[in-house]
């Protein structure tokens, strides 16, 4: 076993028992455990699987306020979601960062009407603004999105947003909840669930030692995203969430060019569509089909496959086909049922207490906080734990390898490389392997770090989210996976190979035909 999940268990067992339980490693869980170690609570956070491996790796790699939700004349959810932009880019400057966008325009009043609606957006956003929309004519839009389908443009319009690297910003939420006091682990399942206020149990099984341990929490969380019923188990017949699937597709960057994201407001499923250049690559999305059944490891169909690649087709001046991907990739949603089985579906959160189990869905990656700030003052209204007075971390401190202020990121449009660990690449760059590159920004020394300090087990845990590869050129993962694996190997003590067969299977699935 890792000698740091060894002394984290060690750790958490010597105490048992915790103010704050917590199921769930995606956004809004490692959100609530960095805002209740931080207030001064006891922590601890189980995830079954791997930090981010369900919805909060799969995002369309934005941190925005919602164009579409202005549309729809949601105005505080906007405004709440624009002042949290702002937040996470501080917090994270080497893997949050502002992004300019451009909506191309093809009729003579899509530039008045696209430009007056981003500038309501820019009010909205007052002092959280990262820059003023800007009409573009014809020349200054192509030159901003090189790719761009000219026959008939009139020019476009130019507003500004937030991009992400969503995986390795769940991590560093992760470590810092540590850092905090917090016990925090993956590939660590929560095999029963007793609530009870002031009193709950939970039953957890270490996944690669098959240890169990039962902990004792006077609040249980249960941040599952679309797996929330589940764990309310005693509630069958009133369900939080509906599930919705959205897909994104990956292409060489080259088929847009340029630094700035395109955004086309009208698909035919009623979405914008989001061409955006990330971590070298071009990223297409989304789109927003129902699903009866959460999978673990969801998959695009056909259908949804086709009706990107022709609506971004329609974007670009040289057509896409299922050739040009890379790697695409499907991530579920959490639809809240605001009030019954008959209520709108809502992409605002919900929280909810039921006798020491407080569940908290719904809601987005850019408002994580929020969420994780609800889920505290839900608790301490219902009076399962008592306020912590001055908290003793800053609540607001940048998160663990945050580079200094005033120091340059590099974009996040550029290719992954040491730049991706902020301050801590100093620190990478002294382990051994340091000079063995291989391959996709990749060293053996960052699998190493990985390992010893991010929580990484597997072949997947390192090229899904502690560096990208698998979503950005799954193809590109699959020659990795084996040099990769022999050092997880060595400093697991585990075998080779143990788990590279399956990681090649995901590989197949996130290239080959939907």
């Amino acid at each position: 076993m890792n000698p740091h999940r060894a002394r984290a268990w060690a750790a958490l067992d010597a105490r048992p028992a915790v103010d704050v339980a917590i199921v769930g490693g995606g956004a809004t869980g490692v959100a609530t455990a960095l805002a209740a170690a931080r207030a001064g609570y006891r922590v601890a956070l189980f995830e079954a699987r791997d930090f981010a491996s369900g919805t909060s790796s799969r995002s369309t790699k934005l941190l925005h306020g919602g164009v579409r939700y202005l549309a729809q004349g949601r105005l505080g959810l906007v405004r709440e979601a624009l002042s949290e932009r702002t937040a996470l880019l501080r917090l994270a400057p080497h893997l949050a960062q502002p992004l300019a966008f451009v909506v191309p325009a093809y009729a003579r009043w899509d530039r008045l009407f696209y430009g007056a609606g981003l500038t309501a957006y820019d009010v909205l956003a007052g002092g959280a603004g990262l820059g003023r929309t800007a009409w573009l004519g014809p020349a200054e839009t192509r030159a901003a999105l090189p790719g761009v389908r000219t026959q008939g443009l009139r020019g476009g319009v130019r507003y500004w947003d937030a991009q992400f690297d969503d995986a390795r910003l769940t991590i560093a939420f992760a470590r810092s909840a540590e850092a905090a006091g917090a016990h925090v682990f993956n590939h660590a399942e929560v095999t029963a669930v007793q609530p009870a206020p002031g009193r709950g149990r939970l039953r957890v099984r270490d996944r690669w030692t098959g240890d169990e341990r039962e902990v004792a929490a006077r609040v249980i969380v249960n941040a599952t995203g679309v797996w929330v019923d589940a764990l309310r188990s005693g509630h069958p017949d009133k369900p939080l969430v509906r599930v919705s699937q959205g897909v994104h597709l990956v292409v060489d960057r080259d088929r847009l060019g340029g630094e700035q994201a395109l955004l086309r407001p009208r698909t035919a499923d009623g979405r914008v569509l989001f061409a955006v250049p990330w971590l070298g690559k071009l990223l297409i999305g989304t789109t927003d089909t129902p699903r009866p059944v959460a999978a673990h490891e969801p998959s695009p169909t056909a259908a949804e496959m086709e009706f990107l690649l022709r609506e971004a087709s329609r974007a670009l001046e040289q057509p896409l086909t299922l050739a040009d991907v890379c790697s695409h990739w499907a991530g579920l949603r959490p639809l809240v049922h605001a009030s019954g089985a008959t209520a709108a579906l809502s992409r605002e959160h919900h929280v909810l207490a039921e006798a020491g189990l407080i569940t908290v869905t719904g809601g987005k990656w850019t408002t994580c906080r929020v969420m994780a700030a609800d889920v505290l003052r839900s608790a301490r209204h219902a009076g399962w734990l008592a306020d912590p007075g001055p908290p003793p971390c800053p609540p607001n401190a940048p998160l663990i390898g945050a580079p200094a202020p005033g120091a340059p990121p590099v974009p996040l449009h550029r290719p992954p490389g040491l730049h991706l660990l902020g301050a801590e690449a100093a620190a990478v760059a002294r382990l051994p392997g340091s000079e063995r590159d291989l391959g996709a920004g990749l060293s053996e020394a960052m699998v190493r770090w990985a390992v010893r300090h991010e929580y990484a087990a597997t072949v997947e845990d390192v090229l899904a989210r502690r560096w990208r590869t698998l979503f950005l050129d799954a193809a590109v993962a699959a020659a990795l996976a084996p040099a990769v694996a022999a050092i997880v190997a060595e400093e697991t003590g585990g075998a080779a190979g143990a788990d590279t067969e399956a990681f090649l299977a995901l590989c197949r699935r996130y290239r080959g035909p939907a």
